[in-house]
């Protein structure tokens, strides 16, 4: 699974066939260009970087898309980049008639160590591209240079701009501070791929509408006066109040929120008391809030607010609550779908796409939804025949190679499909 896996393109004599020679051109430049990409994709893996120190990352990004002729515009916090892609005699890239149609891959790593036998496994103890943002940096960047080279040709009729975020794994995320510096200004569309372990490479999925989940983080500390068991009368019986807390609250939240939204309140972390026979000072639990509904997510701040207050008031214990708000839900929009279905199955071929389930997992692409229309397209990775069970966030994760030529075809043949169609 090291080596990069052939993946099939739809032929001429095929259902699928292309129906202009601009679509046979641009697999044949990304045909090119695929084992130079392989090999710019397993230098990133090998060299992994945490959000928001993605500095050799973002460098060698740009210097080539630079030795293609391009002007990457490098942020001021030096990691990530936007770079455009116009074509010549382009009298106004941007504007309403000529809007950008954007690419968008995240370039952070894991805190996760690797555990493979690759020869180009991370180098760096601890941390390693356990999500696939490496494939995503490699398919976005190959789409760029093919599109570059039919820009030089006069085959490009649409401005493209790329970007090259940061620090999708925390939260805020890195999406927020490029949507906050322009990076979608002029951008009538935004397009993006993520990795999918269960997905046979070669395959994309699709779906419109909430493809991933809303995420937040809530962490919560009580304060008490303390006291002895034997007496819980005479203080405030801390341990009782952060049990009902995190017990009272999920369920209640399914009565005050619609429940056809499906939101989840789970607890990963409790922690209070030291010894048994003392009732502690303080306390605290920290956990994670889900739901695929967009007015779910606008709620929730405040219903469980209001639910930890009425609570914690009941045991005269004293709170404090922070809760954050992570990502919105991805929201595939269906014109934007619609367009990705078309470029695989001119660029993979008619039996590539198929039907992908929602994730309660996060994703910050949901941030660029909120400001323009898009979609992400589930990229499979998965070799066939593999019988190992992979996931994300797993040091065993592994993605077959394959899966790059097979993005970039398919969004730079997007490019072309956005605009002859």
């Amino acid at each position: 699974m090291d080596q990069a896996h052939e993946v099939p393109v739809a032929s001429d004599s095929a259902p699928a066939s292309h129906p202009t020679d601009q679509y046979a051109h641009v697999l044949d430049v990304a045909g090119h260009l695929e084992p130079e990409l392989v090999l710019f994709r397993r230098d990133l893996h090998a060299n992994p970087e945490l959000s928001r120190g993605e500095f050799r990352t973002t460098a060698a990004i740009a210097a080539r898309l630079e030795r293609a002729g391009l002007a990457p515009r490098v942020r001021s916090a030096g990691s990530g980049l936007v770079c455009d892609i116009v074509p010549a005699g382009c009298p106004d890239p941007g504007s309403e008639r000529l809007p950008f149609l954007a690419f968008r891959a995240d370039i952070d790593a894991l805190p996760v160590q690797e555990v493979s036998d690759l020869d180009f496994r991370s180098r760096v103890p601890g941390v390693m591209h356990a999500c696939g943002h490496d494939v995503h940096t490699a398919v976005v960047l190959g789409a760029g240079l093919t599109l570059a080279e039919l820009a030089r040709e006069g085959r490009l009729e649409r401005p493209v701009r790329l970007i090259f975020q940061p620090a999708e794994e925390v939260m805020p995320g890195g999406a927020l501070d490029l949507v906050a510096e322009g990076a979608l200004a002029g951008v009538s569309k935004i397009l993006s791929v993520h990795c999918d372990p269960k997905l046979d490479v070669g395959h994309v999925g699709l779906r419109t509408g909430a493809l991933t989940a809303a995420c937040d983080m809530v962490s919560l500390t009580l304060d008490g006066p303390g006291g002895h068991t034997s007496r819980p009368h005479l203080t405030a019986d801390l341990v009782y109040a952060l049990a009902s807390i995190v017990t009272e609250v999920p369920a209640a939240l399914s009565r005050r929120i619609d429940p056809r939204a499906g939101l989840s309140l789970v607890w990963g972390q409790i922690s209070a008391g030291s010894a048994p026979n003392a009732i502690p000072g303080t306390g605290s639990a920290k956990g994670t809030i889900r739901t695929l509904d967009q007015d779910a997510w606008n709620q929730a701040p405040d219903v469980v607010h209001e639910l930890i207050d009425a609570i914690a008031a009941k045991f005269g214990v004293k709170h404090t609550l922070d809760y954050v708000q992570g990502v919105p839900p991805v929201v595939n929009e269906a014109e934007s779908v619609a367009l990705l279905r078309t470029a695989a199955s001119r660029a993979l071929g008619t039996t590539a796409v198929v039907s992908t389930p929602q994730s309660l997992g996060g994703e910050d692409f949901a941030w660029y939804l909120q400001q323009v229309p898009g979609a992400m397209a589930r990229l499979g990775v998965r070799t066939p025949g593999d019988k190992m069970v992979r996931d994300l966030h797993q040091g065993t994760f592994v993605a077959d190679e394959g899966a790059i030529g097979a993005g970039v075809r398919m969004l730079a043949t997007a490019a072309l499909c956005d605009w002859i169609s």
